[in-house]
């Protein structure tokens, strides 16, 4: 009998520091999850500033994009071009919406003025007619020669679809080199979203590109949050708990 409290505390010292481990382990990966919530945040706003200040730059023209190697890093930069469409090589992207409404974005390849270098230009917009999938709304393409500003841009995301849906006028995705080789046209590797007031039938109500940084900052406060859960909850049950739960007993045996 003289060995059951030293057991017991045994016991109870043994649980308690597996506790204290598991709630300081948890703490640390909780925290340390919300400073890495912090620091995406913290590239995301890095990123948002290099885009804002690509905006603030004087847009190239034909000749500075000509004369590029890595047009791929000049993406969000303001560009004029001025070319002739080639009409005949307009395709529409299906299953692109603007606003909530299902459409097409439509891309039609200009020709560099002063060259024989192709860009792929995505124009705009046109809602896509729920009884008839290949009734193409009318748009405008000028014969003479344009002169447009844009916003260079990566590859048009590309989304699921079946064997066969990307070739044809009206296609789900498509990729610049395999279009290069598809038409033989001289394609640079770059898309430029026409960004024009609308006209010629088309719409351009881009969508402003999300960086998600009031998303990084929710997570980091979850995270912490939670952090400071486990540690609040370790002080009062491990702590406080039997602080309060021995303390009758003290002042009991103070008493006698």
């Amino acid at each position: 009998m003289s060995d059951y409290p030293s057991m017991r505390a045994a016991t109870h010292s043994g649980r308690f520091w597996v506790v204290t481990v598991a709630a300081l382990l948890t703490a640390a990966l909780t925290f340390s999850l919300g400073q890495w919530q912090l620091g995406r945040a913290a590239q995301k706003m890095a990123l948002q500033a290099s885009l804002d200040q690509k905006k603030m730059l004087p847009p190239w023209v034909n000749a500075d994009l000509l004369a590029t190697n890595d047009a791929a890093l000049q993406v969000d930069r303001r560009i004029e071009l001025t070319g002739r469409w080639l009409k005949g090589q307009t395709v529409y992207l299906d299953n692109r919406p603007m606003n909530a409404k299902p459409g097409f974005w439509v891309m039609t390849p200009l020709r560099l003025t002063g060259s024989e270098k192709v860009v792929l230009v995505q124009r705009g917009w046109i809602p896509r007619n729920f009884d008839d999938r290949t009734a193409i709304a009318p748009i405008e393409t000028p014969e003479e020669t344009v002169t447009l500003m844009g916003q260079m841009a990566p590859a048009p995301a590309k989304l699921y679809a079946f064997k066969g849906a990307d070739a044809g006028s009206i296609r789900q995705n498509l990729d610049i080199a395999a279009f290069a080789a598809e038409t033989g046209l001289p394609l640079l590797p770059v898309l430029v979203i026409q960004i024009d007031p609308a006209s010629e039938g088309l719409q351009r109500d881009w969508a402003a590109p999300n960086t998600g940084v009031d998303k990084h900052y929710g997570y980091a406060v979850q995270w912490f949050g939670l952090s400071a859960l486990v540690i609040g909850l370790y002080i009062w049950f491990q702590l406080i708990v039997p602080y309060r739960q021995r303390r009758p007993v003290s002042l009991s045996n103070n008493q006698v």
